[in-house]
């Protein structure tokens, strides 16, 4: 637990920042929000990353990169199901024009299997 000093006493900065991420609830959003860096995402929240990391390792499981990773994965995956392209979907979550190789094999090596490969439906094509 960290202290600081205030002008009425010694205060924990850890209840009121649990409590803050407890409260959140819209993770994903925000999670795009900080173009997937954990960093960005504690700064966002208000809280450094360490408290960040604590935060998702008791209540998710997993630290907050995995997470993000998972989610940007997820994300992907909508995005080509809605017939974007490999080449749009990695731009759109923040992979330059250099990290579409990159993209490909983060997406492999979380998903299971190359992005080109998702069908898309039915409805995204014929909207």
């Amino acid at each position: 637990m960290s202290l600081y000093y205030g002008v009425s006493g010694i205060f924990s900065k850890t209840p009121f920042m649990k409590k803050r991420l407890d409260q959140i609830q819209d993770w994903p959003e925000r999670a795009q929000a900080a173009k997937w860096s954990a960093a960005t995402l504690a700064k966002d929240c208000g809280v450094s990353l360490r408290t960040l990391e604590r935060h998702f390792l008791k209540n998710m499981g997993k630290s907050p990169k995995q997470w993000l990773l998972e989610q940007r994965h997820q994300k992907a995956d909508e995005m080509l199901k809605e017939g974007l392209s490999v080449k749009e979907t990695a731009g759109n979550l923040g992979y330059n024009h250099d990290g579409l190789d990159n993209f490909r094999r983060d997406f492999k090596a979380h998903m299971g299997f190359c992005p080109a490969t998702i069908t898309v439906s039915p409805r995204a094509q014929n909207p």
